[in-house]
């Protein structure tokens, strides 16, 4: 199976060649974001507020990065399940983000406003954090501090492996996958 390397920013352009069952390596930038996170840039959107990073073209990772052991640039770093963020993630797609990495399904909704929008849900390996934390070169909070883990991270990402699971077309993997195994 051939893997695609892929180069930030995560443009419309280098979306339509991905799809669903893509094994990837992303190197470049992407941010981190989970839950508290995304409720509070998406109050910055209601409220005409400038957000801490431009989502257009941007990666977020749903990650809660474990505290950083001396020496490393982050912790264990392990995909959060991603319909945490689903009523939350239209705003920022409608804004130009077009990828996002976590595990687990995604809503309706989610994947309406992903055809429409143009953005990509990557699948990172559940469990394999520590593994995942190697692919991070460099790692800074440029928001929310206060947060702790779930702070906004800026990363510098060199091979962080991924798998397409929802391509920019609504092709979802979770999906033809299961019914070629159905009786």
């Amino acid at each position: 199976m051939e893997i695609k390397h892929i180069t930030t920013p995560l443009t419309q352009e280098k979306l339509k060649d991905l799809k669903s069952g893509d094994s990837v390596l992303i190197s470049g930038t992407m941010y981190t974001g989970r839950d508290a996170a995304h409720q509070r840039l998406v109050d910055a959107i209601n409220n005409g507020e400038k957000l801490p990073f431009d989502p257009k073209d941007a990666i977020i990772y749903y990650v809660g990065p474990a505290p950083t052991k001396p020496g490393n640039v982050i912790g264990s770093a392990g995909p959060t399940t991603s319909y945490r963020m689903d009523d939350l993630t239209v705003p920022l797609l409608e804004l130009g983000l077009t990828g996002m990495i976590g595990k687990g399904l995604r809503s309706k909704t989610v994947v309406d406003s992903m055809k429409k929008n143009g953005a990509i849900y990557f699948a990172a390996i559940g469990g394999a954090g520590a593994l995942i934390s190697k692919s991070i070169k460099e790692c800074e909070i440029i928001a929310f501090e206060d947060l702790g883990p779930e702070a906004v991270r800026k990363l510098t990402v060199v091979d962080f492996p991924a798998v397409v699971v929802i391509d920019s077309e609504g092709n979802n993997l979770y999906e033809t996958e299961r019914k070629k195994y159905q009786k």
